[in-house]
């Protein structure tokens, strides 16, 4: 019981934290259930991705609202992103598949996430950018994101976004609000992908989505008073240090190192 209440308590923390950075916060969905709530790693990669889509959907309101949704953008790159996140899941959820290779993954993107948030490498962009590749390009990419999302459970926002202002010359406050129904249509594909192939504890992953859900709203509102900016360097560290738990806890064992 208290560990789930643990488990529970850390999910509002997660939606806090992605209502006040407005996004990167799920990436620790994962980590939590597998070494706080003990579900196999499969199953939490694979309900994670419905926390990624919640948290998607949530988030994208505020920018729905101010017309910074570009429903042309979502209509070329959602469906390859789509297939790719459902493929990717069925390629995770096969029993030759190893769950340590798959964590692997999951530990280089969390390792990619961090240092994309530390260094803020997406460019600054006016309201009028240009494009560096065609919309082939973003379909593309699409694919190729969709596909890690499906395989690792990671929205993958941190790719998308650049895409879109990179390759499409999307004005960078529409590339933010678009990537976020990109994200949940892939969470969903993604999901798709695992049902039936991998068990999934349902009870635990309503509650989970719950809280997490109550902690976007609670850091949405946070978000007014507190500047995101101190925030989001201070999170991407602590993102850097569970990725160095994970590979303490699942890889040194392999190299025939106690951690």
């Amino acid at each position: 019981m208290l560990t789930l209440l643990l488990g529970y308590a850390l999910a509002i923390l997660i939606g806090v934290s992605l209502g006040l950075i407005g996004g990167g916060g799920s990436i620790l969905a994962a980590p939590v259930l597998i070494y706080v709530m003990g579900v196999p790693s499969k199953s939490a990669l694979a309900m994670t991705l419905v926390i990624v889509g919640v948290a998607s959907l949530v988030g994208m309101i505020p920018h729905w609202r101010n017309g910074h949704v570009n429903l042309k953008t979502v209509a070329l790159f959602s469906p390859p992103a789509m297939l790719g996140a459902y493929v990717g899941a069925r390629i995770a959820a096969l029993p030759t598949v190893n769950p340590t290779l798959q964590l692997a993954v999951f530990v280089v993107m969390m390792v990619l996430a961090s240092v994309s948030m530390i260094r803020k490498s997406t460019p600054a962009v006016g309201e009028h950018p240009h494009a560096y590749g065609g919309w082939w390009a973003i379909a593309l990419e699409g694919l190729g994101v969709g596909l890690l999302t499906g395989f690792v459970g990671i929205g993958g926002g941190f790719l998308v976004i650049p895409a879109l202002v990179l390759l499409g010359g999307t004005p960078m406050k529409e590339a933010i609000g678009t990537s976020l129904v990109i994200l949940a249509l892939k969470a969903i594909t993604g999901f798709a992908g695992y049902l039936g192939h991998v068990p999934i504890q349902w009870g635990l992953l309503l509650g989970f989505t719950g809280a997490a859900t109550i902690g976007i709203l609670l850091g949405a509102y946070l978000n007014r008073f507190i500047p995101a900016k101190h925030l989001e360097k201070g999170f991407s560290y602590f993102v850097l240090a569970v990725a160095a738990f994970i590979i303490m806890k699942e890889f040194t064992p392999l190299l025939g190192v106690t951690p």
